[in-house]
């Protein structure tokens, strides 16, 4: 059983993977199709090291949940990133989906899912 203080590891770990995939994603784009090494290494190791995290939270939280939050605030972190620095345009529809996926991701979490 998890004490107040170890329950919040998984989560921790879950960030730290969100992180290393929004990372990874970015890398993408300036990898130009897998053409500029550098940036192909760093993609790669930080999809690996996301993998690898997420492999690790799924043994603690639920599938449903773990990947909900995963596909969620990356893809916030990522639309946000779009914006700000690779110069993408923002939407009202880009903003509503944001929201949307956002919502469903809280929904998840408080419908009990646990």
């Amino acid at each position: 059983m998890y004490t107040m203080r170890s329950a919040a590891v998984p989560y921790v770990f879950l960030l730290m993977a969100i992180a290393f995939e929004v990372v990874a994603t970015s890398l993408l784009k300036l990898s130009d199709g897998f053409t500029r090494l550098w940036p192909t290494v760093g993609c790669l190791a930080g999809y690996l090291a996301a993998f690898a995290l997420l492999a690790i939270v799924v043994r603690h939280v639920p599938v449903g949940v773990a990947y909900a939050m995963w596909a969620g605030l990356g893809t916030a972190a990522i639309a946000a990133i779009g914006v700000v620095f690779l110069h993408e345009s923002i939407t009202v529809a880009k903003v509503a989906g944001v929201l949307l996926v956002i919502g469903g991701v809280v929904t998840l979490n408080l419908g009990g899912v646990h």
